[in-house]
């Protein structure tokens, strides 16, 4: 089914009303009706420098991508405000082509910049916006959008990477899909195994070597699951470390399996900035 979702499914550029409807209704099977856009606001970004895509298979709305405009003081770029896949349409790679059809979009409207937040914690996330498309992280912002009630929010505090994906520019780490096999990159956070899953120990802040690992769990909701007090473990200690070498100039440029310890996921840290923004 997955190879003939992919080859049938088109996406396009949405305009109407009716269209921007048939979004919100998906927006309230991912999250809720809530938490969904209204169609006047949806309707506004679209007649003002966004967009919204929308992924089709046999005519029916399977996911969106939704961007609008923003403005730094000096340039406008593009903020990505939200992706939804339907749930019966997940871990088919729709995600992922809806990001390159935003980033064609983009092109074509004159965006060289495209920003969004996501959380470090959800490696499908992480492996789709950092190591697949090549964007970058610089800033971490704890606790974003304060408390939220949905299954994937409720109960831990919403830090979020600020995600930078520069269109024009060629991927410049050189060190990606190789590294891991190398075994002189420092880890500035220890875990070890509990119950099945990993757990988040000692943090090393001291470290100034030209690439740091920071591990993260495989299945984060799993352990919020299973283990509430553990997920808030995780956001704290990562939250420690990530804030303080990304505002010490560190970038995180790539997320890859971490083959000495099961159940991990690691991020690449390049100090110097030296990532593909800038």
């Amino acid at each position: 089914m997955k190879k003939e979702v992919q080859e049938s499914m088109i996406i396009r550029n949405l305009q109407t009303a009716k269209e921007l409807e048939e979004v919100r209704r998906l927006e309230a099977i991912i999250w809720s009706m809530e938490d969904s856009v209204p169609v006047n606001q949806s309707v506004a970004v679209v007649k003002n420098g966004g967009f919204i895509l929308g992924a089709f298979y046999k005519n029916v709305l399977i996911g969106f991508q939704y961007s609008f405009p923003g403005y730094d003081g000096n340039k406008v770029y593009l903020v990505s405000h939200s992706l939804g896949i339907h749930p019966d349409y997940r871990k088919f790679g729709i995600g992922e082509k809806l990001k390159i059809a935003q980033k064609e979009t983009a092109l074509e409207m004159g965006y060289d910049r495209i920003t969004w937040t996501y959380d470090p914690l959800e490696t499908v996330n992480g492996n789709l916006n950092i190591h697949k498309l090549g964007a970058i992280a610089k800033e971490y912002i704890p606790n974003v959008y304060g408390e939220m009630a949905d299954n994937l929010n409720a109960g831990i505090p919403t830090d979020r990477f600020l995600v930078e994906w520069h269109l024009n520019e060629q991927n410049k780490v050189n060190v990606k899909h190789v590294y891991v096999k190398e075994a002189n990159i420092p880890y500035a956070l220890y875990t070890n195994e509990i119950d099945n899953f990993p757990f988040p120990e000692k943090t090393d802040l001291s470290l100034h070597d030209p690439h740091i690992f920071v591990p993260v769990p495989a299945q984060f909701q799993e352990i919020k699951r299973a283990d509430l007090q553990l997920a808030k473990k995780w956001r704290e200690k990562t939250g420690e470390v990530f804030s303080h070498y990304l505002s010490q100039g560190w970038v995180v440029s790539d997320l890859v399996k971490d083959n000495r310890h099961i159940g991990q996921y690691l991020y690449l840290l390049e100090n110097g900035g030296q990532g593909n923004g800038n």
